[in-house]
């Protein structure tokens, strides 16, 4: 393992990202019914915050065109991708072009838009937005949850979606 200090270097972007991908992460897709139809982006950064009050964050990188437009809607749906949805996720991942066709979903009334066939619902609306660098960091506070607890997640780990893989924990002596 190499020790490299990435105030001395100019390529610190590429090295961080590869550190980053050391750590597996879930993959989730935030998403709204706007007036203009579904909107939505795949996040890798979601994680639970607070039980009081109901909280969760994702980190929205400030040069996205899909966030300013998410902000602005009262309701926002947040689907834990599951292991199956590999293809939802590069599609919601995508700078351009419909990130929706051939992924089923379903909005509810206020607006907060789901993934079909996704591990957990979380139908949020915004709590704070605090900014952290070249990204803002969104507090979601949570109206309703629904879960499929039987259902893997989809992972995301070294630049790539992968499957979570179940082994036996052996106790060492």
């Amino acid at each position: 393992m190499t020790v490299i200090d990435v105030d001395l270097i100019p390529e610190r972007a590429t090295v961080l990202r590869r550190a980053f991908g050391c750590f597996p992460t879930g993959v989730a897709a935030v998403c709204s019914e706007a007036e203009s139809g579904p909107v939505g982006m795949a996040v890798s950064s979601f994680t639970s915050v607070s039980l009081e009050p109901p909280l969760l964050s994702v980190c929205m990188q400030n040069t996205s065109t899909t966030w300013p437009i998410l902000r602005r809607q009262p309701r926002l749906g947040l689907s834990v991708l599951a292991e199956d949805q590999a293809g939802a996720g590069r599609k919601l991942s995508l700078k351009s072009g419909d990130r929706f066709a051939g992924t089923a979903w379903q909005a509810t009334d206020d607006g907060a838009l789901f993934v079909l066939g996704s591990a957990a619902w979380f139908d949020c609306s915004i709590h704070a937005e605090i900014e952290a660098g070249d990204h803002t960091l969104v507090l979601l506070r949570i109206h309703s949850v629904q879960t499929e607890t039987g259902m893997s997640p989809l992972v995301f780990h070294g630049s790539r979606f992968r499957r979570l893989h179940d082994m036996e924990l052996v106790e060492e002596p």
